[in-house]
């Protein structure tokens, strides 16, 4: 059988790994700095360009974006070749790929220290930076779908399952939950509000998770795992009942996010149901990779390689145990808004995400460079520290959770909240700096990391490329007798892509299709009138400052939440949030009816200087809001936005729209003048007041 020479690429993984590395320890870097915000808000240096706003977005776009999908790349770039016996198909698509990331990575970090976010979780970059994302995928996927149509391995092994279901997924997510307008260079406003806005945003924020933080990482556990054991994978039949369960079920999971809020009661039922059932595909994967390593455990005690690799599996199987145990509505009910979502959520991207990459660079690096690991000893250190940081990180934030849960709900014996939320706050603060201590002990181990394959690369040299030869597709193929019937699919790839696409389409059509048009289930509510154009900038403020990273919007129908924050909230009320606010942890209280709670003269204070209104806050002041001038030039752009979609602003309302601002603004510095407080009509901090004072205002204006 004649057979054909060709070579495997090593420096595109290598600029991959390399990227991977640095963005990691960056991303890194910067949570160990908004953890420690939340103890000590002195860190936040009273800079606008500094806050927990925002750096608690740059640190997650960060770590999942830089971070892990640097890591991917790594591993697709490394593993589709060798699998497929074949070369990639495109150098230049590669390298367009990596820059091209790259600078979306730089352009997201500028972005987002400047106040440029769209203000969705985890899809907060605006929509240039939206549009270029899409272009370096789709040049991403046309790459690796060349490479598999010019492959010389005939079948299609469990690793490219994942990495071809994970690519198309991404692909609908971040087209489907980016729909905006823009109205300048850098704003726009989402296409969806309200309750419509919240379903698509957290169907695509879970699936973030699932299709970007675990499918693809399953790839690279199904690839590296086993090469690193020495060992064939633990059980075919169940990679596929893994693969085909996994993708189908994980889609409808995301209104399990949305518990007990003002999401239409059958949808977050739906969340529930699909979200327990994942704990069965997810084990199954689980039990596969640790399966792989039987009769190998005494290689496991001696290479950091699998040690990292088996406790990134265990972290796997803890995560997506909890996940569904976390989507049972009253476990959700203590849960959400907590710090046990913190810790969660970092269980999965410490333990899974993190160990996994680094037994995968450990692997790597060796074979990059010709040479063996530099120090043994060294990553085993890297192993015990960081599975400490681990440890250090999650258990005082599921402490905290629980501690302000009991404190929140109680009551006493006279029917009174015995708390107030201060005393949560101050109460949780010392688990902040333990959190903090943990994520520093994680990111030593980093930075050992990184020691160790640097003098891992110094006593090597680098090899470029690895030579290689194969048959061809045509001839290397032996028709199986009697094949098992997956093994069609597996010969199809453009088959294998279509049918991930339709397994994936349906749980996000079944759920959102009646959120959109079955107008019972967004029922709308007389009193709820659009913004003014005062509030309107000032919800633009709220929203730039990273407020909803600290704030809720969404009050639950328990009693300790009614007493504490008022009427719980109705799905009416946000018919013209473009975007919704509903927030996803409470640091600071519920601001849904905020709304004439305290005068102007609070805010203002509050926003000056926190801890004159509320001794003991960790909220940072914001001083430049005071100095800031109000642009008032984009009124009439952001009013025209709001109307096309949807929002009944009368036709050439726009002409008169700043004459309005005005009014409304010299009508709040009227009132900071009784208080004896002076200041210009036309600062940032009087529509941030417009807009906080409206809050809630309109179900109270229904009631009376």
């Amino acid at each position: 059988m004649e057979l054909q020479k060709f070579s495997y690429d090593n420096k595109l993984p290598k600029l991959f790994a390399i990227a991977t590395i640095v963005w990691g320890a960056v991303g890194m870097l910067v949570g160990v700095l908004a953890a420690f915000q939340l103890a000590f808000p002195a860190l936040n240096f009273s800079s606008e360009f500094t806050t927990f706003g925002r750096t608690r977005p740059l640190h997650t776009n960060a770590v999942i974006f830089a971070f892990v999908g640097n890591g991917i790349f790594t591993a697709v770039y490394y593993s589709l070749p060798r699998l497929l016996k074949t070369p990639m198909w495109s150098p230049l698509l590669g390298k367009i790929h990596f820059w091209g990331w790259q600078l979306i990575i730089v352009s997201a970090a500028v972005t987002l220290l400047a106040g440029f976010t769209s203000g969705k979780e985890y899809a907060e970059l605006e929509w240039p930076i939206d549009i270029a994302i899409t272009l370096i995928w789709v040049a991403f996927g046309v790459n690796m779908f060349g490479t598999i149509l010019t492959r010389r391995e005939r079948h299609l092994y469990v690793a490219i399952w994942f990495f071809i279901g994970s690519w198309v997924t991404v692909a609908m997510l971040h087209i489907v939950n980016s729909f905006a307008l823009p109205i300048s260079f850098m704003k726009s406003y989402s296409w969806y509000a309200g309750v419509q806005d919240a379903l698509v945003q957290w169907w695509y924020g879970h699936n973030a998770v699932a299709f970007f933080l675990t499918t693809p990482y399953l790839g690279l556990m199904y690839y590296f795992l086993p090469k690193a054991a020495n060992r064939p994978i633990y059980s075919y039949r169940l990679s596929i009942v893994h693969f085909w369960s996994l993708i189908f079920i994980y889609i409808w999971a995301g209104p399990h996010h949305l518990l007990y809020t003002a999401l239409p009661e059958w949808a977050q039922s739906l969340g529930v149901a699909l979200s327990v059932m994942l704990l069965l595909p997810s084990w199954g994967g689980m039990m596969n990779g640790l399966f792989t390593l039987r009769g190998a455990w005494d290689k496991v005690r001696e290479d950091p390689v699998l040690k990292f690799f088996v406790v990134a599996v265990i972290c796997y199987g803890m995560a997506t145990f909890e996940g569904p145990m976390l989507s049972l509505k009253n476990v959700n009910a203590i849960s959400h808004y907590s710090d046990w979502t913190v810790a969660h959520v970092h269980v999965g991207a410490l333990g899974w995400n993190g160990f996994l990459t680094f037994g995968m660079l450990y692997w790597l690096f060796p074979r990059f460079y010709g040479t063996k690991l530099y120090s043994t000893k060294l990553a085993g250190t890297h192993f015990l520290i960081g599975t400490l940081g681990i440890v250090l990180y999650a258990v005082p934030m599921y402490w905290s959770a629980f501690r302000s849960y009991f404190m929140m709900s109680s009551f006493t014996p006279e029917g009174q909240l015995q708390y107030q939320f201060m005393n949560v706050v101050q109460e949780i603060v010392p688990f902040y700096v333990l959190r903090g201590i943990g994520g520093t002990l994680f990111f030593v181990g980093v930075i050992i990391m990184i020691y160790n394959l640097y003098k891992t690369a110094r006593q090597g040299s680098f090899v470029a490329s690895n030579e290689a030869e194969a048959p061809t597709l045509a001839k290397n193929y032996v028709a199986p007798k009697k094949a098992f019937w997956h093994s069609f699919i597996e010969r199809k790839p453009l088959l294998l892509l279509s049918l991930s696409l339709v397994v994936v389409a349906i749980g996000g059509l079944v759920e959102m299709i009646p959120t959109f048009l079955v107008k019972e289930n967004v029922p709308t509510i007389a009193s709820v009138k659009p913004y003014t154009p005062l509030e309107l900038q000032g919800r633009d403020i709220y929203i730039k400052e990273g407020c909803y990273n600290c704030h809720s919007q969404m009050i639950r129908p328990f009693r300790y939440e009614v007493e504490r924050y008022g009427e719980y909230s109705k799905a009416g009320e946000f018919v013209y949030d473009h975007p919704f606010q509903w927030g996803s942890k409470r640091t600071g209280p519920d601001l849904a009816r905020i709304g004439g709670k305290y005068p102007d003269s609070w805010h203002f204070n509050h926003m000056l200087d926190p801890t004159s209104m509320a001794e003991g806050s960790v909220m940072p002041p914001y001083p430049w809001l005071f100095r800031k001038t109000l642009d008032i030039s984009t009124t009439n752009s952001k009013i025209h936005a709001m109307r096309k979609l949807g929002v009944p602003y009368e036709e050439g309302y726009e002409a008169r729209a700043n004459d309005d601002l005005k009014a409304q603004a010299e009508g709040i510095v009227a009132n900071l003048k009784k208080e004896k407080i002076e200041i210009s009509s036309d600062k940032e901090i009087i529509a941030l007041i417009a807009y906080l004072q409206r809050m809630g205002k309109d179900i109270k204006a229904e009631k009376k």
